[in-house]
């Protein structure tokens, strides 16, 4: 093999960034079902979460890489037909195009060995009640947990979980790829069905393939969505083991999919997508979500970026850095701040509890300060907020709170 090429730290963020679409024109008008296709082409899938103190985690890659845009967009494509996107299980809970079906269903032939240990166990201890579910959904769906377990005991326990032996099932027969998600309600639960009424009639009758062809496929969008990447990121995408993934990238390189390559400062072997691009700059200012592509494998982000990111929505208050929803802000191809951000939708204001500027990002704060305060000026737009708030508390509260009126927001008093 010769010997791999090298790629400064540089050119590997603004690879890896081109690769997520930031080197792709913003939309001048409203963004369309197009710009949406082009920005799932570049993710391959959009991780889901439930906590909403800003906006709900899957809207917000959208935004980072379109600008503002109706989150109908979104909720029509993933929920209603002819839908392209579907819930299962990616990186996490993901909304996944719905061609990629077919290549997650050793994923679900395989629920009883890898769901978690409570869905597996309902399988074995009580299939009968598995069974009367599924005909159930296939009988009332789309339905929700709570309409098919109003005659079943709940345990106690478990602080917020609270399962039934229903909800249990119903989670078990999703992973199973036996009921799927017809979309979600305005509290975030899932309405479930059958796949049949949920997936384009072309997935459901499409061949299965192999595990490891499926593999393969899933290996090569996550190196195409990552641009220059290490092979525990290659896996990471879509959570595949290691044995699985290996053999799977000699044969791309082989193929020349991949090309090993030397990235300035990391001990790894990278690998080089033959799709990628290497643009001149990225003109990016914009937050992300702490669910983005770009930063949810938290090592590579302190690799390319030199910022070592923590999500603290679970940390004690008393224990958190930067506070409790922090959002990276991307200015050019540099995580220049981070910013802990709460829509006040009562009071119509995005408030600001810190800012920070990140340590060794080779800006001028004022200059950070300024990009940031025109991005929350827009998000707050975009959320239907008609302030941002003054901020709170952070080595970058002085900066941005100069800076906000000159926004296009006068500001407010946080108290």
């Amino acid at each position: 093999m010769p010997a791999p090429d090298s790629l400064s730290l540089a050119q590997a963020r603004r690879i890896a960034l081109a690769a997520q679409g930031f080197a792709d024109p913003v939309p001048t008008g409203v963004p369309t079902r197009r710009h949406l296709r082009r920005v799932l082409d570049r993710v391959g899938l959009i991780q889901i979460d439930s906590v909403n103190v800003l906006q709900r985690a899957h809207y917000l890659p959208l935004y980072s890489r379109l600008g503002p845009y109706p989150t109908d967009l979104l909720d029509r494509a993933a929920g209603h037909a002819p839908r392209e996107l579907f819930e299962y299980w990616g990186h996490e809970a993901s909304l996944i195009p719905v061609d990629l079906q077919p290549a997650l269903r050793w994923r679900m032939a395989r629920a009883r060995d890898d769901a978690w240990g409570g869905i597996r166990r309902i399988a074995v201890e009580q299939p009968e009640l598995v069974d009367r579910v599924l005909a159930e959904v296939r009988a009332r769906g789309p339905v929700t947990a709570a309409q098919l377990e109003q005659d079943t005991t709940r345990p106690s326990g478990n602080w917020g979980w609270n399962w039934s032996a229903v909800k249990t099932a119903l989670e078990y027969l999703f992973w199973a790829g036996e009921i799927s998600s017809a979309g979600r309600t305005s509290t975030f639960a899932r309405r479930y069905d059958v796949p049949e009424r949920v997936l384009p009639p072309r997935v459901v009758a499409a061949p299965t393939p192999t595990e490891a062809q499926a593999h393969r496929q899933l290996v090569e969008i996550a190196a195409r969505c990552l641009g220059v990447a290490a092979e525990p990121e290659l896996r990471d995408y879509f959570r595949l083991s290691a044995a699985a993934v290996r053999p799977v990238v000699a044969d791309l390189v082989a193929d020349g999919i991949l090309r090993p390559v030397r990235v300035q400062g990391w001990s790894q072997t990278a690998y080089l997508h033959h799709q990628t691009r290497l643009p001149r700059w990225i003109r990016a200012a914009t937050l992300l979500s702490p669910f983005d592509p770009v930063v949810w494998e938290r090592a590579r982000t302190e690799r390319l970026f030199g910022l070592r990111y923590r999500i603290e929505i679970y940390v004690p208050a008393a224990q958190r850095v930067h506070g409790y929803y922090v959002l990276p802000f991307l200015e050019g191809d540099r995580l220049t701040a981070l910013v802990d951000l709460k829509a006040d939708r009562a009071a119509g204001v995005l408030r600001v509890p810190a800012a920070w500027p990140v340590p060794d990002a080779t800006t001028d704060p004022e200059q950070t300060a300024t990009a940031l305060a025109g991005e929350l000026t827009r998000l707050a737009g975009w959320l239907g907020l008609s302030e941002v708030a003054v901020p709170a508390s952070g080595d970058l509260a002085g900066p941005l709170t100069r800076a906000l009126p000159a926004a296009g927001t006068r500001g407010v008093v946080v108290g």
